[in-house]
C-alpha cells in the first residue's frame, strides 16, 4: 500500500466529520470496480481459501458439513467449503445447499429460526416473545419501537463473503392473500482479495383480517478488501430498510366473541370488526458502517506459523432512523383523545466512532487492544409543537465518550474473549464487562461459558415520547438498568445441545398496565429485581430414514414475575421421513409433521402506536397445539418447501391467539423455494 493511500485513510480517522462522505464514495467506487471486473471473475479465478476454523475465539457452526462438489466452468471442481460466509465476529462458515430439518425452520419471512417467537397472523407482522436472551446487549440505548425489530437487520446480522466464482441465492415464500416474500442475493470476488455483495429482500402480504397489510423492503450492499501482504483490511456495508405495517389494533370485543364461538358468518375473517381501520406505522432506516485497520508492524514465525502484529484501526457507524405513526381520522376509543391530526413523526440520528490499537504477540497469548469510542445521538420529534403540550421537551441530544479494551487469547483448544468498556463523559453513563470462554474438540463437542455485567440507559422512547394523543406524552429521568448474566452451553455432534442462562435485572424498565380510567399505558421502572432463568435443549434422533427433532425451552422467573412475563415451557417436535426417490436419486424428499405448544401465560398487549408490548392481567394465551404438515424436496441445488400450516385449526378449538385480541393464523397453505446459482 502506497504512502499516499495510507495518509488519506489516516486523515479519515482523524477527521470523523468527513467519514460519511468518504463511505458513500467508497461504496460507489467498489460497485463500479466490481462491474468492470465481473467478466474476469467469471473466467473462474480460484481463491486460496483457509479451512473452516475458529476465529476471534468464537465457534462457527453449520447444520451440515457437506463434502459435495459443484462443477464450475473453466475451473474444474470446487468445494462448497470454498464459498465463505464471514460473520460480524469473523467466524467463517460456507454456503450450504443441503436439505436438513433445520433448514425447514429457517424458511421464515425473517430467514431465522423463530422457535422463541410466536408470530402474528400475517407475514411481516411482529411477534410475542416466548423467551429472552441477555448474553449480548447494546451499551447504548436504541430508538425503541422494538416490535418492529423482528424483521430488522442490525450490524451484527450482516455477513461478508469470499467466493471463487459469482454466487447467487434466490429465496421465495408465499404470504397471505396476495402476498409473497422474495430475497435475491449475489456476491462475487472481482479480485482474489476484493469481494462485494448486493441483496434485496421484499415482502408484501395483505393478510386475512382488515387493515393488516405488511410491506417491507431491505437493500444491503457489502464489501471487504485486504491487501496482498495482509497489512491493510477493510469491510463495510450499506443497509436501507423500509418496514411498513397497517395497524388494526386487534379485534373488537364483539368480534372476539364471534371468533371464539366460530360463528359461521365470520369464517371470512375480513368481516370481523377491528379497533383501528385506518392506522399504519413505518420504520425507515439507513445505515453506513465500515471498519478498517492497518498493521504498523507484522511478522509470521516460520516454525509455528503464528502471526504477530501491531495495528491501528477504526470503526464507523452512522444510522438515520424515521419512525411514524398516523391515522386518517382521530380515534377516541383505543388511545384516548387527540389534539389535531394524528401524524406522529420521530427522527433519530446516531453516529458511532471507535479508534483502537491492538497488539498480537505470544507474550499476551493472543491479541490485546485498547479502544476509544465516541457516540453522538440526536433523537427528536418533528410534528408541529403547537398542537402538543409544552410540559415536555421535544428532543434528546448529546455526546458520550467511552474507553475500554479487549483481550482475545488462545491456548490449544481453549479460547477466551474479554471486553470491558466504561462511558467517561456525556449525559449517558454506564459500563459493560463481557467475558466468554470456549473449549472445542474439533466437531465432536464444544463448551461455552460466559458472563456479562452491564449498566445502560433505558431506550429513548422510555425517556421521551411525543404524540398527538394527549395521554402519550412524557419525559422521564430514569436511572440506568443493570444487568448481570451468566450463560453456558454444551454442543455435541452425538448428544445434541443444551444452553442455559441466568439473568438478574435491576431497575427494569417496561410499559405498565393500562390505566383503569383512560386505558393508556406509560413507561415504568421496577423497584424490585427481576431474576430470570432459561434453559433450552435441542436433540434429534434418526433411525433409518425416519427422524425425530426436539427443542424444549424452560423459563423460570423467580422474582419479578408480575412485570416480566414468559411461558413456563415451550416445545417444538418434528417427526419426519427423508430419502432419495426415483432411479438415479435425482430428488431428495423430506416430509413430516411439526408440533408447537407452549403453556398458557399472561402475554403482553401489543400497542401499535408505540410499537411496543405492555403488561396486561386480563387474558391468557397459549395452551393450544399448532400442527404443520410439510413436504420438502431438493433437486440439485434447489430446495422446495411446501407446508400446510396449523391444519388442526378447525378441530382443536378457536382459542388460538398470538397476543390478546390478535388471533393466530388459520389453516394456510404455503409454498417456497431456495435456489442457488454458482456461475
Amino acid at each position: 500500500m502506497v504512502l499516499a493511500d495510507f495518509n488519506s485513510i489516516f486523515t479519515a480517522i482523524i477527521l470523523p466529520l468527513r467519514l460519511l462522505k468518504f463511505m458513500k464514495k467508497l461504496f460507489i467506487f467498489c460497485f463500479l470496480l466490481s462491474l468492470s471486473n465481473l467478466a474476469h471473475a467469471q473466467r473462474g479465478r480460484l481463491l486460496q481459501m483457509e479451512g473452516r476454523s475458529i476465529q476471534n475465539g468464537r465457534f462457527s457452526e453449520n447444520d451440515s458439513l457437506s463434502e459435495k462438489y459443484v462443477n464450475i466452468k473453466l475451473s474444474g471442481k470446487v468445494k462448497f467449503t470454498d464459498y465463505k460466509i464471514i460473520s460480524y465476529y469473523n467466524d467463517s462458515t460456507f454456503v450450504d445447499t443441503t436439505l436438513t430439518i433445520k433448514k425447514d425452520y429457517l424458511h421464515s419471512f425473517n430467514l431465522k429460526d423463530n422457535f422463541e417467537l410466536l408470530t402474528f397472523g400475517n407475514m411481516g407482522q411482529t411477534a410475542t416473545k416466548l423467551g429472552y436472551d441477555f448474553n449480548d446487549i447494546d451499551k447504548f440505548p436504541i430508538l425503541g419501537a422494538t416490535a418492529k425489530l423482528v424483521d430488522y437487520y442490525s450490524v451484527k446480522d450482516i455477513n461478508y463473503y469470499r467466493v471463487p466464482t459469482p454466487t447467487t441465492i434466490f429465496t421465495h415464500k408465499t404470504g397471505f392473500q396476495q402476498g409473497q416474500m422474495l430475497n435475491s442475493f449475489i456476491t462475487l470476488n472481482t479480485a482474489p482479495r476484493f469481494n462485494f455483495s448486493l441483496a434485496y429482500k421484499g415482502l408484501r402480504s395483505l393478510g386475512f383480517y382488515r387493515n393488516e397489510l405488511s410491506s417491507h423492503g431491505h437493500v444491503t450492499l457489502t464489501m471487504n478488501y485486504r491487501t496482498e501482504n495482509d497489512r491493510y483490511n477493510i469491510r463495510g456495508h450499506l443497509v436501507s430498510q423500509d418496514l411498513i405495517n397497517d395497524e388494526n389494533g386487534g379485534l373488537t370485543a364483539t368480534s372476539l366473541a364471534f371468533f371464539k364461538e366460530n360463528n359461521p358468518q365470520f369464517t371470512q375473517r375480513s368481516r370481523l370488526d377491528i379497533n383501528l381501520n385506518n392506522a399504519n406505522s413505518v420504520l425507515r432506516t439507513n445505515r453506513y458502517y465500515f471498519e478498517h485497520d492497518y498493521k504498523l508492524w507484522h511478522r509470521q514465525d516460520s516454525l509455528t506459523q503464528k502471526k504477530s502484529y501491531l495495528k491501528i484501526g477504526h470503526v464507523y457507524n452512522y444510522q438515520l432512523a424515521h419512525y411514524e405513526y398516523n391515522e386518517n381520522s382521530t380515534s377516541t376509543s383505543v388511545f384516548g383523545t387527540a389534539t389535531g391530526f394524528i401524524d406522529d413523526k420521530l427522527i433519530s440520528k446516531q453516529i458511532y466512532n471507535q479508534v483502537f490499537v491492538a497488539l498480537k504477540a505470544p507474550i499476551v497469548l493472543g491479541e490485546l487492544s485498547a479502544k476509544l469510542e465516541n457516540y453522538h445521538y440526536d433523537y427528536g420529534y418533528t410534528q408541529d409543537t403547537t398542537v402538543l403540550t409544552t410540559t415536555y421537551g421535544n428532543a434528546l441530544k448529546g455526546n458520550s465518550v467511552a474507553f475500554g479494551g479487549t483481550w482475545k487469547a488462545q491456548l490449544k483448544h481453549f479460547y477466551l474473549n474479554a471486553d470491558a468498556t466504561n462511558i467517561l463523559t456525556g449525559k449517558l453513563n454506564g459500563n459493560q464487562l463481557k467475558a466468554d470462554a470456549i473449549f472445542k474438540n474439533d466437531s465432536v463437542y464444544s463448551l461455552n461459558a460466559g458472563i456479562l455485567i452491564a449498566s445502560k440507559s433505558p431506550n429513548y422512547n422510555f425517556l421521551l415520547y411525543r404524540s398527538a394523543y394527549d395521554a402519550y406524552n412524557w419525559e422521564n429521568h430514569f436511572i440506568n438498568e443493570r444487568y448481570k448474566n451468566i450463560h453456558a452451553s454444551v454442543k455435541t455432534e452425538k448428544y445434541g445441545a443444551i444452553e442455559a442462562q441466568f439473568t438478574t435485572i435491576t431497575n427494569y424498565t417496561y410499559f405498565g398496565l393500562a390505566d383503569a380510567i383512560t386505558g393508556q399505558t406509560k413507561p415504568e421502572q421496577a423497584n424490585n429485581k427481576v431474576s430470570y432463568f432459561k434453559i433450552k435443549v435441542d436433540k434429534g434422533f434418526k433411525k433409518g430414514n425416519f427422524g425425530l427433532d426436539n427443542t424444549l425451552l424452560f423459563n423460570n422467573v423467580s422474582s419479578g414475575s408480575a412485570i416480566f412475563r414468559v411461558p413456563t415451557w415451550s416445545t417444538r417436535n418434528t417427526v419426519y421421513f427423508e430419502n432419495y426417490v426415483f432411479k438415479g436419486k435425482p430428488l431428495f424428499l423430506q416430509t413430516g409433521i411439526t408440533l408447537r405448544y407452549f403453556k398458557k401465560f399472561y402475554a403482553n398487549n401489543f400497542n401499535p402506536l408505540l410499537n411496543e408490548f405492555s403488561l396486561q392481567n386480563d387474558t391468557q394465551i397459549g395452551g393450544f397445539p399448532i400442527l404443520d404438515f410439510f413436504v420438502n424436496a431438493q433437486i440439485q441445488r434447489t430446495r422446495i418447501f411446501f407446508k400446510v400450516e396449523h391444519f388442526n385449526a378447525s378441530f382443536s378449538g378457536y382459542n388460538y391467539f398470538s397476543a390478546p385480541n390478535y388471533p393466530y393464523r388459520d389453516l394456510s397453505i404455503r409454498f417456497g423455494l431456495v435456489w442457488n446459482f454458482f456461475i
